[in-house]
């Protein structure tokens, strides 16, 4: 009854749904959607995009007010009225960048824009494969743990043949506590498996949003294609990154340089003075006079080339891991691979037939039960571990394809 009062109301609130399986693509997708991380480098991105708006425009003109000849001396002393220079004065000033620098200003505004945008994607990246990673983590642990399932199962029937034995007096006592034994190791087992599978359901729950978790569907394991891979690097969001940064410093060597040109201000104001006077306007123009390079600008300049030599250095830099990196990857795929290729072919082959024979001696009377139990035992953990090398390889696949290809299966 309580739980048919609280299923409707958990239907009302916003973010709870009853969990169904995902598919691999949707629980990508889904994360992709719904991952608060991506969600939060998508606002930086709208704020530098904001923020770009007002790169290379002109500041403000001021406004100022004031009070001109005023005198504190002589006949007119503190009299608005009897000195006839005295005047209030309103103006306005606007002043001009040189336009290296407001063209300096965009390119850096557009490098922030960049360097976002490759945030963006490198965080798009690391929840795209995290949950692809927790999906196939969650798809070969419920295979496990439905292959140990079966060996539990045929302890059942043997536990049968064993208790008919027993009766007729052909086996010892002691013999009816094997299965029971065997059991008891499979359990421990179960066990690990079951813990291996919370904790992929909780990292996929994590990313998609999704209570409890479940998958369905097959795995659509990627190729892998190392030559066309590294011609792919220029469009990864760690280089793009880079190249960002690059852009950055490259905006600021052209800020540096622009400092040697001089800015101008342009100004107006009215003055106002007694009616038996004129009123006056000023017109006046300044100019910065970028005289002292040597001690100023020049030193500027030179950090700002070094730190542009040292952002491409960087570049190049990582690039070269990542391509090291990448070699790595494909050296464990590889050997996951003949791991793989090994167990299917030779392990589980040999370990299914020296089941098969044990069992046929067990029931024959030439062998004795905790050796054919040990057999079977053997058996199932040949296979479990063939699930998990054929996870290891697919983990691979994924890993190298969003890694280094920013390939979506």
């Amino acid at each position: 009854m309580r739980k048919k009062f609280i299923a409707p109301l958990l239907a009302l609130v916003p973010g709870v749904a009853a969990a169904e399986p995902l598919t691999f693509e949707a629980a990508v997708q889904r994360a992709m959607q719904a991952a608060p991380s991506v969600q939060a480098e998508q606002a930086g991105v709208q704020a530098r995009r904001s923020a770009a708006v007002a790169a290379g425009q002109l500041p403000d003109p001021t406004l100022n007010a004031g009070l001109d000849n005023f005198p504190v001396t002589g006949p007119p002393a503190f009299s608005l009225t009897r000195e006839s220079m005295t005047m209030a004065r309103v103006g306005i000033e606007q002043a001009f960048p040189n336009p290296a620098k407001r063209a300096a200003e965009r390119s850096r505004a557009a490098a922030d824009i960049a360097l976002a945008e490759s945030g963006l994607a490198i965080e798009q990246q690391n929840v795209r494969l995290e949950t692809a990673l927790a999906w196939i983590d969650l798809y070969y642990g419920t295979r496990r743990l439905a292959q140990l399932q079966a060996l539990d199962s045929s302890l059942h029937d043997l536990q049968a043949t064993v208790t008919a034995r027993l009766a007729s007096g052909s086996s010892r006592p002691a013999m009816a506590l094997e299965p029971d034994q065997l059991r008891a190791a499979v359990n421990d087992r179960r066990s690990e498996l079951t813990a291996d599978v919370g904790r992929a359901r909780a990292r996929l729950t994590r990313y998609t949003g999704v209570p409890d978790a479940d998958v369905s569907g097959l795995l659509p394991v990627p190729t892998v294609d190392r030559a066309a891979l590294v011609a792919g690097f220029a469009t990864l969001p760690k280089l793009q990154a880079f190249d960002a940064t690059v852009g950055g410093t490259e905006a600021a060597s052209s800020m540096a340089r622009a400092e040697k040109r001089p800015d101008w201000r342009v100004s107006a104001s009215y003055g106002r003075r007694k009616p038996a006077y004129g009123d006056m306007v000023s017109l006046g123009v300044s100019i910065d006079l970028p005289l002292f390079g040597r001690k100023r600008q020049d030193p500027k300049i030179a950090a700002a080339v070094s730190e542009e030599t040292q952002a491409r250095l960087n570049r190049a830099a990582a690039e070269r891991e990542l391509v090291a990196l990448l070699d790595s990857a494909l050296a464990d795929h590889e050997m996951h691979m003949a791991r793989l290729d090994n167990a299917r072919q030779v392990l589980v082959p040999l370990a299914k037939r020296r089941a098969e024979l044990d069992m046929a001696s067990y029931a024959a009377g030439k062998l004795d039960l905790g050796s054919a139990l040990l057999s079977s035992l053997a058996l199932a953990e040949a296979e479990v571990d063939a699930l998990t090398r054929e996870a290891d390889v697919a983990r691979d696949a994924v890993r190298i394809a969003y890694t280094y290809g920013g390939v979506r299966p």
